[in-house]
């Protein structure tokens, strides 16, 4: 497990990013935990003394890495950014995404948007299934499987999905 001390950062402007909370791990670091590696990948470890597991480590270009922090992550680490955290991590190859069953079921009505679901790279696949894992309430996720499944019909990544419902 790599131990180091860190900043925690807040993008400004920054694409798709803008806004983002998030600490940086250099390339040495990241090295550390996945040698020749330059894609995303999982973790596990500490965050001070909050448990982590499953998060992904994005390329920022350079050999870095960025983690992202999610607003949940920071209320139970009690930091914002500018604040120090003390990080051990280590990659998270145990770290799988099922298919949910109430997904799959609607997907077996309609083959053929499970046709393009599956024709989809695996982390895209893992984008849809997250986002309909984190509804808090059954009726946000009813409507997170209804979106997949039309989105999956009209051929649309997770990207098109989200920009198209915004316009609504």
């Amino acid at each position: 497990m790599i131990e180091f001390t860190t900043i925690i950062l807040q993008f400004a402007e920054q694409g798709e990013k803008t806004g983002w909370t998030y600490i940086e791990i250099p390339a040495g670091i990241a090295q550390q935990m996945k040698p020749g590696n330059k894609k995303s990948f999982r973790v596990k470890g500490m965050l001070d003394a909050f448990p982590v597991k499953g998060m992904a480590l994005m390329p920022m270009g350079e050999g870095n890495f960025i983690m992202a922090l999610k607003a949940e992550v920071r209320k139970a680490i009690h930091k914002r950014a500018g604040a120090m955290l003390e990080v051990r991590l280590e990659a998270d190859n145990d770290f799988k995404v099922g298919m949910p069953d109430d997904l799959q079921e609607c997907f077996d009505f309609e083959p053929e948007a499970f046709e393009f679901f599956n024709s989809l790279a695996k982390s895209h696949r893992e984008y849809f299934i997250k986002w309909i894992d984190s509804a808090k309430t059954n009726e946000t996720r009813a409507k997170r499987i209804v979106n997949t499944v039309n989105a999956m019909l009209r051929k649309w990544d997770y990207g098109q999905m989200i920009r198209a419902m915004k316009k609504d």
